[in-house]
């Protein structure tokens, strides 16, 4: 579980003592997956009939490779409906706070590599969920190798981390709240 100070007031959940949350989103990433999820069984589910129902009317459906990536392609969707249910069904929604001394979950995050001769300045999303996104950045989750190496630290602090394709050095440059 991860220990960040401001947890929402919205939405509401009844979770069983003991029990573990569902996920843990951002109140965008939680309003986000909320509304794919509603897009994917409206409109998604809509569009996927009709287009099985166009594969169908082209002829035998045993020897029809349309038709059979319908079916593939609803067999995913139907996966994704799956997925954003069982995240969406008792989320913790945590926060920011709006006063950052050390990074965390939800928070952008710009990193200077140390390695390279010219570096150039990379902002990260640091995420709870993989879910998370932030434009113009790209998202690590804190379980991460770069994320975990991130938790906890302050601008003008040094990380390191272990990756497969060697050991990587970084300064932080700046935390801000990701909105």
């Amino acid at each position: 579980m991860l220990d960040f100070p401001c947890m929402a007031e919205e939405p509401q959940f009844r979770r069983n003592p003991g029990d573990a949350p569902s996920a843990t989103l951002t109140r965008d990433a939680y309003q986000r997956l909320k509304d794919e999820l509603e897009g994917l069984k409206s409109e998604g589910r809509t569009r996927m009939a009709e287009r099985l129902q166009h594969a169908r009317e082209l002829g035998d459906i045993s020897e029809n490779a349309e038709f059979d990536a319908a079916k593939n392609d609803q067999g995913l969707m139907e996966a994704r409906i799956r997925d954003l249910e069982a995240m969406l069904k008792d989320p913790d929604i945590i926060e920011p706070p709006p006063f950052l001394d050390a990074a965390g979950p939800g928070v952008l995050v710009t990193l200077r590599p140390l390695d390279d001769e010219e570096p150039e300045d990379e902002t990260y999303l640091l995420a709870a969920s993989k879910e998370e996104k932030a434009e113009a950045a790209r998202t690590v989750t804190v379980d991460s190798p770069l994320g975990s190496a991130l938790v906890g630290k302050k601008v003008g602090e040094k990380v390191s981390y272990d990756a497969p394709g060697g050991t990587f050095a970084y300064e932080l440059v700046t935390l801000e709240p990701h909105a």
